[in-house]
Parts: C-alpha cells; structure tokens; sequence
C-alpha cells in the first residue's frame, strides 16, 4: 500500500486494486472505503487519529473488504446506501454487473479479490444526507455501478469522492463494470455539475485542482460515444 498526501487534511491509500481515503478532522479520521480484507492491517497503519466513521460508497469487496476488521477494532461508525446496507451485511447477495464488450478481457485479467466479510451498518443514508465531517459531506446518490452507489461532496473544501462511478486512468471516464449503464451515465452527468476542485477517484489518481473540468468533459463523452 502507499500513502499519498493529496490534500492537507486528506490522504490516498493507494492498493494493488483500487484506494481508499482517510480525511483529517483534527484528531477525528474518516476512512472512504476500505480496500480488500487483506488491507486492515496495513490501513492501522496508516492511522493516526482516532477512526471516527467508515463510509463505504457502494458494496464491491474492493471496498469493504476491511470493514468489518476495522469498525470492530476502532468501534467506528460504518455508513453505507439503504440499499447497500444489505449486501454489506450479507443478507442478499449484490447484483453482478452487466459487462459491456470492451469490458470483459479487462474483468477477465483483474486478480481474484478475497470476498468481504459482512460488516455491520450503522447509518444508512439516502441522497441529500449529510455527514460530521468535511464541514459537512453531502451524500449523492449515484445508481448505476450499483443500486446503491454514493458519492461524497465537501463544498466547503471543494472535494468530491466519486466511488467507481466515475474512474481516471489515462482519462477521466464513466467507471466500468455497471450494473444499469444508462443510469451510472445519468449519474456521472449529476457529478459533472457540480462545482469541484478535488476529486477522488475508486480507480485511478486524484485529480487535485480544476477536477470540475475533466469531470464535464467525460460527462461529455458519453454523450458523444454512448456505446464506448
């Protein structure tokens, strides 16, 4: 794992697949994702305040893998979509994504992930609910990756944390493997109005300043290229 210094009070946990995020309130941490259920150990590691919230922005076990080890140890409390909440809790199994063709030689050399252990949910959110932390975080609704996919935007600082619904490797892009494509490009158009500067990505680097751009120009692209 590395740890990237993105932002004064933010930084990347950067994972063989995917990252997390840890944002500083003080001496108060909130973890975006978890990384797989190989990561805790090296995610303690990173710590350095106390482990206040685990928001989890959509159920994949590349994201909540740790979950369950971390909001045990740390008593944190873990948040996740009402409708995520029951496959991070193992009740129901997740919907698998319906491939696009240019996406299944990439899912084919992707490295089997260990699955994620069932994690408590203490909060689940809807769209428009906000978090402590951040000045403020505001949950966006973000179908189409998953059902229950989040965002997560800090006005105040100017941050968005995008899940996979949207990635930027090589180009910022519409994340892959969806579930429901016409929504997740309905809701990477919903991300592009925003007002940015920062944003971080499930899959790919951090965009640090003027990120509202390379937003709107994929939000762009998949109206020019609907089928890519």
């Amino acid at each position: 794992m590395d740890v990237v210094q993105v932002l004064p009070r933010l930084r990347m946990l950067r994972f063989p697949v995917g990252a997390a995020y840890l944002w500083r309130d003080d001496d108060e941490l909130t973890l975006i994702d978890t990384g797989t259920a190989d990561c805790a150990a090296q995610i303690e590691d990173a710590l350095n305040g106390e482990l206040r919230r685990i928001v989890l922005t959509h159920w994949h076990e590349d994201h909540t893998g740790a979950a369950a080890e971390l909001a045990a140890r740390h008593g944190a409390e873990v948040v996740a979509h009402r409708l995520e909440a029951p496959v991070v809790r193992g009740e129901v199994a997740g919907v698998p994504p319906t491939l696009q063709d240019f996406e299944i030689p990439i899912r084919a050399a992707l490295p089997p992930l260990p699955p994620a252990p069932p994690c408590r949910v203490d909060r689940e959110v809807e769209h428009g609910d906000e978090l402590a932390f951040g000045g403020g975080a505001v949950v966006i609704a973000v179908p189409g990756h998953t059902d229950g996919s989040i965002a997560l935007h800090l006005p105040g600082p100017g941050v968005l944390f995008t899940g996979d619904a949207v990635a930027n490797i090589g180009r910022t892009m519409l994340g892959v493997f969806n579930t429901d494509r016409s929504r997740a490009v309905e809701s990477l158009q919903r991300l592009a109005q925003l007002e940015v500067d920062s944003v971080l990505f499930g899959h790919g680097e951090p965009i640090v300043h003027g990120a509202a751009a390379a937003l709107r120009g994929a939000a762009a692209e998949t109206v020019s290229h609907p089928d890519a």
